[in-house]
Formats: C-alpha cells, structure tokens, sequence
C-alpha cells in the first residue's frame, strides 16, 4: 500500500493520517469555481491557496472559543458515552477528514481516559462522488488488523447529508467487493438536517473547530483526489502546510477541550452523564425542515443547483472561506456566533441578508458563474 501515516501537527498517540502528502500548485478560488463549475475539474482535483486568518478574525475565533467551550465538550462526552455503550470491545475511531479530525481526538482521549475503553484513531478522507479512501480501510483492516465490528466514522457535523450518503454508499459497495461486514454509520456532534445515524445534537451552533481550517486541524489540507499525484494503491491526498507552524492551534484546541472535560469530570463523573442518540422522529421533521429550506431557498434567492445551498455556521463558513460565495443569510446579525462570517463577507462583499425567520443560525449560497 502507497501512502503515509503521518501525524500532521498533533502527537502520533493522537492520531494517524491515512492521506499521502503531495506537493501540488494551488489555483485561484475564483478558477478554481468555474473549473468546478464547467465540470472540467473535480472539485477534489484542485487546492486554492489557503490564507491565514486575519487578528480580528482569531479574535472572534477565541471569543466564541470561549462561549462554546464547555458545550461542545458536553457533545463530545455524549457521544462517547454511546460508543462506549454500543460497541463492545476495543473501539477504532475514523475520523473523516479534516473537519472529523479534532472530533475524533478528543473523542479517541475521552474514550480511553473516562470510559475505560481501549481506543485508537486514524483520519482518513472521503470525498463527495468519489466515495471513501478504500485503501485506508484496507490497511486498517490487513495492516493494522482493526476490528471490523469496533470502527467507528466521526465527522464535525453534517449539513444536507452529502457526506453521509457518500459514506452508506462507499461502505456498502466495500462490504459487496471485499466481504466485509463494516457499519455504515456516521457520528457527529451536530445534525442539522437529520442525515447523521448518531448526533449529540441537532442545534445549529458555532463548533470552534468549524471556523479555521488547516490550523485547527493538524496543518492539514481537505484531501485531494488528482491522479497526477494519487496512484491506484496510494491513500489520498493532501497538502501539508509547514508554514503555517508559528500560527498552529490544533494542539492547543484538542487540549483546551480536552482540560475541560477532565473539569466536567471532576464535577459530575463524565462517564455518569448519560445520553441517546437523537430519535427517528426528530430526525425525520429535521429532514423535511431541510427540504423546505432548500426548496424556499432556490425559489427565493435564484439558486440554480441545490448543491450551492449550504445551511449551518460550519457550511456557510466552508463556503466563505474556500468557494465563491454569492450571498450570506443570517438570522440575526447580532448573534455572538456569527461575527466571523459578517468579517469574512464584508472581506469578500458577498451580500448579507438578515433572514428571522431562517430555520438555520446561518446559510450562504455558491455564486453561479453561469458556465
């Protein structure tokens, strides 16, 4: 098998990327969307330049940090209080990533440090219509000799379920070509739309993690699919920006919740707080809410493809920080959670529209470049 286990930024105790590192030319955002767009280009072929955070957005970022601290490691404690109750045995955790990453780690240290179960953690990468990385799978299964009934995938949250529906595919077509009998079920801290099989919540709330990209994730790329770099037997791709050290907080965030959840412990007992998956029938009014909206959307504001809505903080600051973006939609503009993308569409003056009766905190919209 080609490709490398590395660690990124973070300890090898932590986690393993299963990824391949490339060096490879980044394109400009707005080129980068009409190649999208034109279909001449995946949008896993290509990589813009990543750009640091301004002082006053990590400013905000810490703010809000700060708000939402305790309550994304109350989520965190909920979900693995249901792995710990549903998996029997040693547990793998596998981190979608980059955005599952973090998740995963704090997840993986919880797990082994509350709940007294024997957990490790890989991150690997999945990507929309090209599926899983089925390399990965294979070495965790033949290399690592993993367990197939203990592999859990975590993701941050999910949106409209894409990456949900990728994975059920992806495991379900690995399952039939390898005769494997691995859990197709996606875990998350927050659900807006119903997709995820397990969450920790449905509220449209700022994960800190969400709001910063490689920095907060390792020095980290999203993974990258461009058989000019990736051959049949490699693991994706990424980019790995060295760079970027001086300015790295992923240690900092995982060990930050970390601290916090050992203070919970203190308190309360984490492995006492107990917790449920999120029933069906909530699942299913958050899967027509979301229908709704995106019917509503495209008719109200001309989206010409559902694929350009993207409702939540996490996939309308996605959408900000690396697609061109056409329009902001905010419930309020006064929310404590949303000051970072009034900073990055005033950045790119992408039109806001303050929206009270948005059923989400926020939205943005991709521009069509009517290509």
């Amino acid at each position: 098998m080609n490709g490398y286990c590395f660690s990124g930024s973070y300890k090898p105790e932590d986690v393993i990327f299963l990824l391949k590192t490339i060096d490879m030319r980044p394109v400009d955002i707005t080129e980068k969307e009409r190649r999208i767009q034109s279909g001449r280009s995946h949008y896993s072929e290509i990589i813009s330049k990543e750009q640091l955070p301004s002082d006053i957005y990590l400013t905000i970022f810490k703010e809000a940090f700060d708000r939402n601290e305790r309550r994304m490691a109350m989520d965190i404690i909920k979900l693995a209080y249901i792995i710990a109750n549903q998996i029997e045995g040693d547990v793998t955790i596998v981190s979608l990533a980059r955005a599952g990453t973090p998740i995963g780690i704090i997840l993986n240290r919880t797990l082994n440090r509350f709940f007294r179960k024997t957990a490790v953690h890989y991150s690997i990468s999945i990507i929309r219509d090209r599926g899983i990385d089925e390399n990965a799978l294979l070495h965790l299964l033949r290399n690592e000799s993993r367990s197939q009934k203990g592999i859990v995938f975590v993701d941050g949250w999910t949106g409209k379920g894409v990456i949900s529906q990728e994975l059920k595919k992806s495991v379900r077509k690995f399952n039939i070509k390898h005769n494997t009998n691995l859990s197709d079920k996606l875990y998350v801290l927050s659900d807006l739309c119903g997709h995820a099989d397990i969450a920790s919540s449905c509220e449209d709330y700022m994960i800190p993690s969400s709001v910063l990209n490689s920095t907060i994730s390792g020095l980290v790329s999203r993974s990258i699919m461009n058989d000019k770099y990736i051959g049949a037997n490699d693991f994706h791709g990424c980019l790995f920006y060295k760079d970027f050290e001086d300015y790295d907080l992923s240690n900092w965030f995982v060990d930050r919740v970390t601290a916090r959840i050992h203070e919970i412990d203190q308190s309360y007992g984490v492995a006492h707080i107990e917790a449920a998956p999120i029933s069906g029938d909530i699942r299913k009014i958050l899967r027509d809410k979301s229908v709704a909206f995106i019917r509503d959307a495209i008719k109200t504001h001309n989206v010409k493809n559902i694929n350009f809505v993207k409702p939540g903080i996490g996939e309308a600051t996605r959408v900000l920080l690396r697609r061109v973006p056409d329009k902001l939609i905010l419930r309020s503009k006064h929310h404590p959670d949303l000051q970072h993308l009034l900073i990055l569409a005033r950045e790119k003056t992408v039109p806001i529209v303050i929206d009270g009766s948005l059923p989400y905190n926020a939205a943005a919209f991709i521009q069509n470049l009517n290509l």
